[in-house]
């Protein structure tokens, strides 16, 4: 049974001891908006960089040395993983264009001394300026990246902004997949930061569920048909609310109209043809729920991910629960593992 996890995390193998690479991430993050970032070593002898937003409330922890391709490599081979697809993790909602090269620079390069088991993601800041769109065209055309990454929003904007058009466009033309990473909170996050758990789990369903409604609503995607955008976290676990934001008109003459209508049949048309769904952690979201998800939305639209290595045993736990667990088809099982990212991706592998 193949296994392709399409969420593995990526930074820059030098990102602790090369200046260059560590100010770009620390002094990407917006600390006029709140975000804070900063370096600290643990009890281990370990760094790692934290991302607190408020002050004092850490959204993102990550380790010196487990972003390494042989850490990568080694966890694969321990959980049953053939093959990985690498993405930034949240910080690519403020890297600068110069920090996204070197950071593809050596995704390319762990891309290479993987013998064929690892593939890149474009990491680049969605502005559509000219530069912009180079380095998207040198990492997808040159370098072979299978898909582009972005962040769910940018700031205060999410995806369906006019400002990221030009982008979108040259995105549609490419005709490659995006994988719409969850940033730790949504735009609106002050009712979700008192409690960890809450904050850190929630805050990302939260952002998620919002940019997959933005994104149907407004209608993205008859501009731009040809996007496929797989998000993170089960899409804010929209599979909950595909029915509900579906739009149904009533039964009844009503005295006032409170919602819109129209509009059902083009919704599920996006969520058939453009919206995609990264099976992340599957275990953590429990065997009743994700095979609800599979249901309402369809085998063919779920991907399994990882997240490693927040944890490194999500891996081999994600791995064992959709492979011994959740009751499904063999043939959707062989899907969600590999199928579908292989279709989508163009993947040179065969499950």
């Amino acid at each position: 049974m193949t296994v392709v996890d399409i969420n593995i995390h990526h930074l820059p193998e030098d990102l602790f001891d090369n200046p260059a690479i560590l100010n770009g991430f620390l002094n990407s993050a917006p600390r006029g908006f709140g975000e804070i970032a900063r370096v600290e070593t643990m009890d281990s002898g370990k760094r790692h960089l934290i991302l607190e937003k408020p002050k004092g409330y850490q959204n993102l922890n990550y380790v010196e040395g487990d972003y390494s391709a042989e850490s990568k490599l080694a966890a694969m081979d321990d959980a049953g993983v053939d093959y990985g697809i690498m993405r930034v993790p949240v910080w690519q909602e403020w890297l600068d264009l110069d920090t996204c090269r070197a950071v593809n620079d050596n995704a390319f390069d762990i891309v290479k001394r993987s013998n064929g088991r690892l593939f890149a993601t474009a990491c680049v800041p969605p502005w559509g300026g000219k530069e912009n769109i180079y380095e998207l065209e040198r990492a997808v055309k040159e370098h072979g990246a299978v898909g582009v990454q972005l962040a769910c929003h940018y700031g205060q904007l999410y995806l369906d902004d006019e400002v990221f058009e030009p982008y979108l466009k040259v995105l549609n033309e490419l005709d490659v997949p995006v994988i719409v990473h969850h940033t730790p909170l949504p735009v609106e996050w002050r009712s979700v930061i008192d409690y960890t758990n809450f904050r850190r789990e929630y805050g990302r369903i939260m952002d998620q569920g919002i940019a997959v409604g933005r994104e149907l609503f407004s209608g993205m995607f008859d501009k731009f048909p040809r996007l496929r955008f797989i998000h993170t976290m089960l899409g804010g676990n929209f599979f909950a609310n595909t029915a509900l934001l579906t739009p149904h008109a009533s039964n009844r003459k009503e005295s006032l109209t409170r919602l819109d209508p129209t509009g059902g049949d083009k919704i599920k048309g996006y969520l058939e043809n453009n919206i995609f769904f990264d099976l992340t952690h599957p275990h953590s979201w429990g065997k009743d729920q994700v095979e609800c998800a599979l249901k309402v939305n369809g085998a063919d639209h779920y991907l399994f991910g990882s997240s490693f290595p927040v944890f490194y045993g999500w891996m081999s736990q994600g791995v064992e629960f959709v492979r011994d667990t959740l009751e499904i088809s063999q043939a959707d099982r062989d899907a969600v593992l590999a199928g579908n990212a292989i279709r989508l991706f163009n993947l040179p592998i065969t499950a």
